[in-house]
């Protein structure tokens, strides 16, 4: 199974991918309620305080189960906030396996989505990189996304900040995270004659 790892500099981001801390708990929290409060404005619904989209107990309740569902994922995904803002960026790492009806959900999505530019990642290599600061809904936060496709898999890197005015001067640091990642697989023993495997010292 193909899984996801990453080396994210630990003064600047805060790892939200099993994190059972409080510190943890408490970045995770910060996290969702952005981007429920995101979608929320997207949506352009309000709904009384406690319970609207942003609101302390939804994203109470979510930050809960977030860590049992990103356990799950077997580090098929991984979640980082900004560390001196957890309200401001979220950026998560996905790897998906290339299957024709991802490839067709792929090439059906919006022309907007076409303006990419290559990005050299440094053990993913050469892959794109799609930055919206203005987004053509008035009610969408500015995001960016980074995509590789390796043959078997699509990894994928997708950054949302609240904030426009501030989007510029946090894009590079998620370049970097995004240069980081690296595509690791099982592979079993016995599977393959060919195949040399050299347990770690």
């Amino acid at each position: 199974m193909a899984r996801l790892q990453a080396e994210a500099d630990r003064t600047r981001w805060v790892p939200v991918t099993e994190s059972f801390g409080f510190g943890g708990r408490r970045a995770r929290k910060k996290a969702i309620r952005m981007l429920l409060t995101q979608a929320g404005s997207a949506l352009g619904g309000a709904a009384a305080p406690g319970t609207r989209p942003g609101g302390g107990v939804t994203a109470w309740a979510v930050s809960q189960a977030a860590p049992w569902l990103m356990r799950k994922a077997a580090g098929r995904v991984l979640v980082w906030v900004w560390k001196e803002d957890p309200e401001l960026l979220v950026v998560m790492a996905q790897v998906q396996q290339a299957t024709p009806q991802l490839r067709t959900a792929r090439a059906m999505m919006p022309m907007e989505y076409d303006d990419t530019e290559p990005f050299r990642g440094t053990y993913l290599g050469v892959g794109e990189r799609l930055v919206m600061p203005l987004p053509t809904d008035p009610g969408s936060p500015p995001f960016a996304t980074w995509t590789w496709d390796t043959g078997t898999h699509i990894v994928s890197v997708t950054a949302v900040c609240s904030d426009r005015e501030r989007f510029g001067t946090v894009i590079g640091a998620v370049d970097d995270l995004a240069r980081s990642l690296r595509l690791i697989e099982d592979l079993p023993l016995g599977d393959s004659p060919d195949v040399l495997r050299i347990e770690p010292r």
